[in-house]
């Protein structure tokens, strides 16, 4: 079985960090977004990969090949925003003859990938959501076979959001409704999504299942990236013992890479810091530190401070009376 992962879009819900490197690479919990998937999967013995690429895909290929350079990896290139569909039908040639895992790039769930690869149909990863109008969706029949697949419906008839994490024995078939989709301009919001491929497949009679999923961190905002930081810290703990730095408190979770200098701060909890950032006089909670940054006299809370980027406070120093009252916003 391979694995297919897209990895070739824009991110533009998490500018500006990605006007200079692809989504999937942004660091969370001391690791980019793809790594964290490609952990799991390489957990569950899957080591034939195959990712789609686009968008800066250089820097991916070099991540791939400098952290994972015992797994089979081929890369494709996706040059224009066409959807998922689109992507995965690129690499046709490198996928026909196998079953796939399908897992977009900017996905990190709870999954149990054991009883999703031995399961006998085509299944469909789901959570239950608030808001389903912001997601693929699906509508199941009363033998809990999916009825029915909707991209971003506008008017929902379930709350069963597709999480990004498909495992697929109908290849051939995939391809076929793909291509289908493509030939008639089947599209939605101008793209050929994969939610109206397989929404194809069952219309050909295709049997497809879901399987629910514990938790689903979908890594598009600013706001789920700091939340999914703060879980995935808790459940990694990190032993903060290790950090020896100077005049320093250390509230965990925190993760600090490697070759950081930091002085004179707190830091955490939730904090995670690249490898080579230059802290003094910062405070830091719930907050996200690329590497080379360098912070100094600041307090920051709910942040996400990117690669090599260069923070510096006020520094006072003040001599204030009796009876006075300053007020710096």
């Amino acid at each position: 079985m391979k694995a297919v992962i897209p990895v070739a879009g824009i991110g533009t819900r998490l500018r500006p960090h990605t006007h200079t490197q692809p989504k999937a690479l942004i660091p969370i919990a001391g690791k980019p977004i793809i790594g964290h998937i490609i952990d799991a999967l390489v957990g569950s013995d899957i080591d034939d990969y195959v990712f789609i690429i686009g968008y800066m895909g250089d820097k991916i290929e070099n991540y791939i090949a400098t952290h994972y350079p015992n797994i089979k990896a081929e890369f494709v290139m996706q040059t224009t925003g066409k959807g998922t569909g689109h992507a995965i039908w690129l690499a046709k040639n490198k996928l026909i003859d196998d079953e796939l895992l399908i897992v977009l790039g900017d996905t990190i769930a709870d999954v149990n990938v054991k009883q999703l690869l031995e399961a006998p149909t085509s299944t469909l990863c789901v959570k239950k959501v608030d808001d389903p109008r912001l997601f693929g969706v699906a509508e199941m029949n009363t033998d809990g076979t999916i009825k029915k697949l909707i991209e971003k419906p506008t008017i929902p008839k379930s709350n069963l959001a597709l999480v990004g994490i498909y495992r697929i024995k109908e290849t051939v078939k995939l391809f076929e409704a793909i291509e289908y989709n493509m030939a008639q301009q089947i599209t939605t919001r101008n793209e050929f999504h994969l939610t109206d491929a397989l929404m194809r497949m069952i219309e050909t009679g295709v049997e497809m299942r879901t399987l629910d999923v514990d938790n689903w961190f979908d890594c598009g905002k600013k706001e789920i990236l700091l939340d999914t930081n703060a879980t995935l810290l808790k459940r990694l703990n990190y032993d903060v013992n290790q950090y020896k730095f100077e005049n320093t408190i250390i509230i965990p979770p925190v993760f600090i890479g490697e070759n950081c200098k930091i002085s004179n701060s707190i830091i955490g909890p939730n904090v995670s810091v690249g490898e080579n950032a230059i802290l003094n006089y910062a405070v830091l909670k719930d907050s996200i530190i690329g590497p080379y940054a360098q912070i100094e006299y600041a307090i920051l809370d709910r942040s996400v401070i990117g690669n090599d980027a260069l923070l510096k406070g006020m520094k006072q120093s003040l001599n204030i009376g009796d009876s006075t009252e300053i007020n710096f916003g």
